[in-house]
Order: C-alpha cells, then structure tokens, then sequence
C-alpha cells in the first residue's frame, strides 16, 4: 500500500465505504470516518486503535463538515486523501418524484461531496498534494430506466471531479471518479435505496425495471472488498486515472454509452454543424 497516509472518508457505517475504512486500518493507514449515526459506525468497524476516528457528519450541513476536516486535522494533522463515498440510490420518474424527495438526493449525493471538497481543499492545496476519490456510478454515464434523479445526480459528480481535476492539478491535487457497477453491498436495501413514495401507476415499464433490480439483491457480480482494494490503490499511483469504471458490466455498459454518442452525432452532424457562421473554407466546399 505505500507509506502511510491520512484517509478522510465519507459513508463509512456501510458497503464500500466499511470496506474501505477496514482494509486501510488493517494496513495501518490512519482513517478519518463520518456517517449520520456515530454510534453504527463505532459498532461496525469495531476498532479500538488510536488510527481510527470515527465522526458523526451531517454531509449536507456545511458546518457539520467543515468540523469534520478540522476534526481530522487537529488529530492527525493533515489529510493525504479524501473519499467521497457517501450516496444513495433514488428511483422513481421525474413526475413522481417529489421536489424534497429529488432535492434530498442531490443534498447528499452532490451538495454532500461539494461541502467536502471545498472544505478540505484549503489543506490540501496548502501542503501542495493529496488526491480527492469521489464514487459516483455507471448511472453517471449510462442511465437506466427509472432511475433519472439518480442519473441526474451522478453525471453531476462526474462533471464536477473532471473539472476538479484541471482546477486543483497545480497544487499537486489529484482528482479521479470511480464509476462502480453493481457491487454486491447493501445498495439495493431500504437502507440505501429509496423509491418513490407516491408511484403512478401508468409507469409500469419503471416498476418492471425496479422490481428487477430488487431482484438482484445478494446477486450482484461485483466484489466490495475487490472494488476497496482497487480504490485504495490509486493512492499509490504518481499518475492515477481521472475516470475510473470499477466491474465488467460498468466496462460494457460505459462502452455501450461511448458507441451509441459516437453513432448518434455522427448521424446528425451536418445539423451540427450547420450552425456556424460561415467561413471562406465552408463558402468554398459548398
């Protein structure tokens, strides 16, 4: 695993993120963990050693983080990498989700993993390194049915890491999102999944697709502890990714987004480009 560092990770009670916090405490990494409840998180990593420092966080709270990284900093005075693990799904159309049902979603899926990165950069960028892994999802690149917020809120994570990237990359600040699969951890249980709570009934082809997924609960082909390990070997990497797809049907359903774009504005570039004033080159070929 390389020297040790500081880890700062978000939504560790559970899935991933308990993976992640026991393997790196196993390795002797110094660990900084938040979730809701302090108390599950106590009893769910179960660690009595002075590298652990469990954090009772509310993400979409903006003071509650910042507390958090200072937290973090007065115990092991600094931070090497971030990890904004923190999420959950969200299913549902548009029209039956509701305004605070939608906007509850972004708070902790997006707004939470903003509040991270603009308190704990001030730090990083002081000592001039660190590397920020926010985990969104292949929803992020390939949306499915009935999944549209989720979607929605993903892309954002990825949009903003790949900007993060280029803004940070000076400060010797590495950026990079993991866009997981289905892995198989608690995802698609009451706990980290929520449908919408008022369903219309004309939408079957979405209550087809959710009742699937449902179905895939303890199935799913992706391995947490595998998926840990590779996160966490990125902090070794002098040249990690900026994108990062982690399990095979990521890599085909990414794959599968990537050919249909390329089909699709290809199709329709003569529109595209149609829109352009009109150059001596373009007067000339026409």
């Amino acid at each position: 695993m390389g020297m040790k560092k500081v880890w700062f990770i978000t939504g560790a009670s559970k899935g991933l993120g308990l993976s992640l916090v026991n393997q790196l405490l196993k390795a002797g990494q110094s660990v900084a963990a938040t979730s809701r409840n302090i108390d599950e998180l106590k009893k769910a990593v179960n660690a009595d050693t002075g590298k652990f420092l469990p954090l009772a966080v509310n993400l979409a709270d903006e003071k509650s983080v910042e507390d958090a990284i200072k937290a973090t900093i007065a115990k092991f005075e600094r931070i090497d990498v971030v990890i904004n693990n923190a999420g959950y799904g969200i299913g549902g159309s548009i029209e039956e989700l509701t305004d605070a049902e939608t906007r509850n979603s972004f708070d902790v899926n997006v707004f939470g993993t903003l509040n991270v990165i603009r308190k704990a950069s001030p730090y990083l960028r002081a000592q001039r390194s660190g590397h920020i892994i926010n985990i969104a999802s292949i929803a992020g690149i390939a949306g499915a049915t009935g999944w549209a917020v989720y979607a929605a809120a993903k892309s954002a994570v990825i949009a903003l890491s790949e900007v993060s990237a280029e803004d940070l990359k000076e400060f010797g600040v590495k950026v990079t999102v993991v866009a997981p699969g289905a892995f198989r951890t608690s995802f698609l249980t009451a706990d980290s999944l929520i449908l919408a709570a008022n369903p219309i009934a004309e939408y079957e082809e979405v209550r087809a697709i959710h009742s699937k997924y449902l179905k895939m609960d303890g199935q799913q082909i992706g391995d947490p502890e595998k998926a840990a390990a590779a996160m966490i070997s990125l902090a070794s990497m002098p040249h990690p990714p900026v994108h990062l797809l982690l399990g095979n049907d990521a890599f085909q359903r990414a794959s599968a987004k990537i050919e249909c774009l390329a089909k699709e504005f290809n199709s329709w570039k003569a529109i595209t480009i149609s829109t352009d004033f009109a150059t001596d080159e373009t007067l000339i070929a026409n």
